[in-house]
């Protein structure tokens, strides 16, 4: 049984879900993160920790992803979820990224792998600034009352100093970073400074275009991997790589993600180093 809500859905957004049951929904229009910058007012912002996990748009029946693809969650996971729209993460802890990705990515979901996911919550489209939507979303979760969906707790910014000693304590523990996230803000779909990620790197994806071979003790291994930004540059990378992964690298058209710092003269990657396979989409449905 859902959890009603009533006044916050309209008819597109009705129609999206029963699209979605159909695998014919369209990519849900939710707000982007820029970059933090030191010298950003940091006053009218909240702070919460930034889940490493799978970004999921509940539209109050399935589960999309960024591209309008279902995950595939059991029913017992999303019983008694608010029949409203919600944007989240699902998440399984700080550093399972690839566990996470491997399970809900699953055309048959494996109910053992999906009892340790929850769906963290930190927004929902609808009218007003975001401090009402956050008041609005402490509601739902808690009438709610799953054990599967959780609400991302937020506090006020204040300084620059502050909001590093944060990221450190995060990152201490093993999280990735934080979000700011401006209180007064709508729901508006795409990048804007809304909406900012603060780490200790940038991080940006690329797409696989060619293997190179390794020297020395990585003789017969991959030593870096060629690879294509949006705009068309290729550069290589070549550290941040285990040597199982050396061994079976990603394949050519695959996308990754790579951290860096900044960029150089040519524009490229400064010190870029592999982080993950890029893998969270969920097959699209078969024709």
């Amino acid at each position: 049984m859902r959890v009603a809500f009533t006044g916050l859905l309209p008819a597109l957004l009705l129609i999206m879900a029963f699209s979605a049951r159909a695998g014919e929904a369209s990519p849900p229009p939710v707000p982007l993160a820029s970059t933090y910058q030191q010298g950003v007012a940091l006053e009218p912002y909240w702070i919460s920790e930034k889940l490493d996990g799978v970004r999921a748009y509940w539209n109050g029946q399935v589960f999309l992803s960024r591209n309008g693809n279902l995950y595939q969650a059991p029913n017992w996971f999303t019983a008694g979820f608010p029949d409203v729209p919600l944007d989240g993460e699902l998440w399984m802890g700080r550093q399972r990224f690839a566990e996470l990705s491997g399970a809900v990515r699953k055309r048959v979901p494996v109910h053992g792998e999906w009892r340790d996911i929850r769906f963290h919550v930190f927004d929902m489209p609808g009218p007003g600034p975001f401090y009402e939507r956050y008041k609005q979303l402490q509601a739902l979760v808690e009438k709610a009352d799953s054990r599967y969906l959780k609400l991302v707790g937020q506090k006020p910014a204040s300084t620059h100093p502050a909001l590093m000693a944060d990221l450190d304590r995060v990152v201490a523990k093993g999280g990735e970073g934080l979000m700011l996230k401006r209180r007064d803000s709508r729901y508006t779909a795409g990048r804007s400074e809304d909406l900012l990620k603060v780490k200790t790197y940038e991080d940006a994806e690329a797409v696989v275009v060619a293997h190179l071979g390794g020297k020395g003790r990585l003789k017969g291994m991959m030593g870096a991997l060629k690879v294509e930004l949006p705009n068309g540059r290729r550069f290589r990378i070549g550290t941040g790589f285990s040597d199982q992964l050396r061994a079976r690298p990603p394949a050519r058209g695959t996308r990754i993600t790579f951290k860096y710092y900044g960029l150089t003269a040519t524009g490229l990657p400064r010190f870029a180093s592999f982080l993950r396979v890029r893998d969270d989409e969920p097959p699209e449905p078969s024709p």
